[in-house]
């Protein structure tokens, strides 16, 4: 059985969000996520399950039974032929993705950091870049959900509810295992430069279709931004991975420690932003590298921060860059942190940003020391001037008027809903705002 402990209190990692939760439980098994949920309808509790804690939203709260999935970390089974692997929902994708290279295998696409576990990755639609690949949950091939009768059901390719079963926001059940399409292993080839914006918005239709992945970060208040391309390799290609020391003073001193120290100060002295935003643009120095290819997408992210994110139409980018820039120009508030712009192509899954449409990504953040509202709400404002649709797990304010509007098959989602869990045993105030 599932151990529990006493009421704690339950904060997310960007310190955006908390709950108390009546109980925590920490099963290992579906069989123990069953007996859980069991026992917490029979109690009247809400029931959420929580991975690794990333999301900015407050997604995954609840003041009734917290799940933790740590300790449902196991893969299941792996199918050499199909190249599929079947693991628990708890498993980080740090860990897995070492865990797959051993196997020979990978996932085709992943975003920049990686402590979420599978089953949060999926829920939210987490995403990287790449204009011609999609986000995590496209991968997905199959879902074991265990809803709130306690029952388990297994969702795959041939399954009615397989557009819905990948990108679930917690709404339709606990995703206790998860079966992955991977790819073979592949080496990417990392190039990183500065390059002037207008140079960027220039070239940007033969960045983004030239290259495997392509994604860029602009410094506010400057016209500076920093480059990634990442290409696959031919095979036999050998890995030339960032030297050491290399590696730990632009991920961990620069990117880090230093920034770290840098944000702290100028959340006392705002004046300073556009400068040191200059400064730190200006000692940007190009690098190239070939590695594993969860090893090149990604980066070490020690500063804590909140994050908003949009998916919005390609075409609509330098009207929104545009707008952002006008914001910052007009003095409403000085940004320390770069703003990252990724793209996928158009899925088929019901509530994922890329339903039905080729997207660029545009996301904000703000030191956690510092109030991000004002920023965001502005962000927020010029997004969804352009049918921007928000990453389930960072923070917005939209509600389900807006999403019936921004995604075809939203009704059928809820349909899906209303049949798996009537009573809102998976609710919470989040998922009433969005879904209703």
């Amino acid at each position: 059985m599932a151990e529990h402990t006493t009421r704690e209190r339950w904060t997310n990692w960007g310190r955006s969000a908390e709950s108390h939760p009546v109980r925590t439980a920490h099963p290992t098994s579906t069989a123990d996520v069953v007996a859980t949920v069991r026992e917490a309808v029979s109690a009247g509790l809400p029931v959420k399950a929580i991975g690794a804690s990333h999301s900015f939203t407050t997604i995954g709260a609840t003041d009734g039974v917290l799940l933790r999935l740590d300790r449902m970390t196991a893969i299941v089974a792996v199918d050499v032929t199909t190249r599929r692997v079947r693991v628990q929902a708890g498993i980080s994708l740090h860990d897995l993705n070492p865990l797959l290279r051993g196997r020979g295998l990978a996932l085709p696409n992943l975003g920049d950091v990686d402590p979420q576990s599978v089953a949060g990755a999926i829920s939210t639609g987490t995403h990287g870049t790449g204009g011609r690949l999609f986000g995590i949950s496209a991968a997905v091939v199959a879902v074991q959900l265990v809803t709130a009768a306690g029952d388990v059901l297994e969702i795959d390719e041939h399954h009615p509810w397989f557009g819905a079963a990948r990108v679930t926001l917690g709404a339709l059940g606990i995703v206790t295992e998860v079966t992955l399409q991977c790819v073979p292993a592949f080496l990417l080839h990392a190039r990183e430069e500065p390059l002037a914006l207008p140079a960027v918005m220039e070239q940007l239709p033969s960045l983004v279709d030239d290259n495997d992945h392509f994604e860029f970060y602009w410094f506010p208040h400057t016209t500076r931004t920093l480059t990634k391309r990442n290409n696959r390799v031919p095979e036999g290609t050998a890995r030339r991975p960032l030297g050491r020391v290399r590696r730990w003073v632009d991920d961990e001193l620069l990117s880090n420690t230093a920034f770290e120290g840098i944000n702290r100060v100028v959340a006392r002295r705002r004046s300073w932003i556009p400068r040191v935003n200059g400064v730190a643009a200006s000692v940007l120095s190009a690098r190239e590298f070939v590695d594993d290819s969860f090893e090149v997408f990604v980066s070490s992210r020690d500063v804590r921060f909140r994050e908003a994110e949009f998916a919005m139409p390609r075409e609509a980018l330098p009207h929104v860059l545009d707008e952002l820039a006008a914001w910052f120009g007009a003095g409403h508030e000085n940004i320390s942190f770069p703003i990252e712009v990724r793209f996928t192509a158009a899925d088929d899954v019901w509530m994922s940003t890329g339903h039905e449409r080729d997207n660029c990504y545009v996301a904000v953040h703000q030191y956690w020391r510092s109030d991000y509202r004002a920023y965001f709400a502005a962000a927020q404002d010029i997004f969804t001037a352009h049918e921007g649709r928000p990453h389930w797990g960072k923070l917005h304010t939209l509600d389900a008027g807006y999403f019936a509007q921004r995604y075809a098959r939203f009704d059928d989602f809820v349909a899906v809903r209303d049949e798996l869990d009537p009573g809102r045993t998976f609710g919470n105030a989040y998922l009433d705002r969005v879904l209703g």
